[in-house]
């Protein structure tokens, strides 16, 4: 067996945990470096990793020999280090969303496509088992024509204390955090946005960015698709994706997954639910295996964009209260930058 691929982790928040854990017990690859701008953080993280710590993500080019990357630093910092990496030859896989603006997000993909370097946007729903047979159930046929999709996020959670409810660090509020996975899964199931509808909730937390709200989606096929976010109420829902077809509907859940026909009482159970730790494991695997040149990405660089394009259309849509057709990812229209 070829040897591991040394792994450098830049920025060790709250995310760096699940890529930590992910990687345990991989043989695909093994930690070299955690880099860090705060010593004790990355001192912390790497002494977990069993790695080397450094406070410049410079250093694990310079001094780590880093084979690939993972960034989980905070979004508005994403361009400048991925262009880094990618500018030494370094594969790299960054937390999402790729970018706060759509410029940003086109230089890193075009950077990575001109040096022939692989380059990946983490959407961990991807990888998740039930929304995967979803999918296929979909193209099958089972549930006839798709007239309706509905995805909620809802968690409570107190964000006073941390960057994403800095404008300037986060590039918004629970739109570009939570809604960044809503508009990847939604194109993933299916297919490209033609135009949204966001309306923001009234302010619970005092931030300087929108804590809940909604999106209505019209896909290119003109499935509509509606999308509640917050960071200060949980529905308490056991389902996260509803899907309803004229022949059927699929309910992807927390804990279980099942479908039903139209033509039965009976629903018929497909999945276990979510695994956050299954579904970061493969999406780690799937981008080392691209590395290593073995298998394709399940997200491409024109997926990345588009969802930072369709993101940004909705602050749009926030600013103007209309609907806003959304970029497709080679659209050099110019986008809203930051968003409070």
């Amino acid at each position: 067996m070829a040897e591991a691929l040394r792994l450098g982790l830049v920025g060790a928040g709250a995310i760096s945990q699940a890529y930590i854990k992910a990687l345990e017990g991989s043989n695909l690859a093994r930690w070299t470096g955690m880099a860090d701008i705060r010593p004790v953080a990355a001192k912390a993280a790497a002494e977990t990793m069993g790695c080397a710590a450094y406070s410049s993500h410079e250093d694990l080019v310079n001094k780590a020999g880093v084979d690939a990357v993972i960034i989980c630093t905070p979004p508005a910092t994403h361009t400048e280090i991925a262009l880094f990496f990618i500018e030494h030859g370094i594969p790299v896989l960054c937390e999402k969303p790729l970018s706060i603006d759509v410029e940003g997000a086109r230089t890193i993909v075009q950077a990575a496509e001109n040096r022939g370097v692989v380059m990946a946007m983490a959407s961990k729903f991807r990888y998740v088992d039930d929304v995967i047979r979803a999918k296929s159930l979909i193209a099958s046929g089972v549930l006839g024509d798709i007239l309706l999709f509905e995805n909620a996020f809802t968690a409570k959670v107190d964000m006073s204390k941390r960057w994403n409810t800095d404008p300037k660090v986060s590039g918004g509020g629970v739109l570009i955090d939570n809604g960044t996975h809503s508009i990847d899964i939604i194109r993933y199931l299916l297919g490209p946005i033609a135009e949204v509808l966001a309306v923001e909730g009234r302010r619970a937390q005092s931030g300087a960015v929108e804590d809940t709200a909604n999106l209505f989606l019209r896909t290119e096929t003109g499935i509509p698709a509606t999308v509640d976010l917050s960071w200060s109420i949980n529905k308490e829902l056991d389902t996260y994706l509803r899907i309803y077809g004229s022949n059927g509907t699929i309910l992807v859940g927390w804990r279980e997954s099942k479908f039903r026909q139209a033509s039965s009482p009976d629903w018929v159970v497909f999945g276990k639910g979510y695994d956050k730790n299954q579904a970061f494991a493969r999406q780690v695997e799937n981008f080392c295996h691209r590395v290593l040149g073995s298998e394709p990405l399940l997200i491409s660089n024109d997926d990345a964009v588009a969802s930072v394009a369709v993101i940004q259309s909705a602050y749009e849509s926030l600013a103007e209260r209309r609907w806003i057709s959304a970029p497709k990812s080679d659209d050099t229209a110019p986008l809203l930058r930051v968003h409070g």
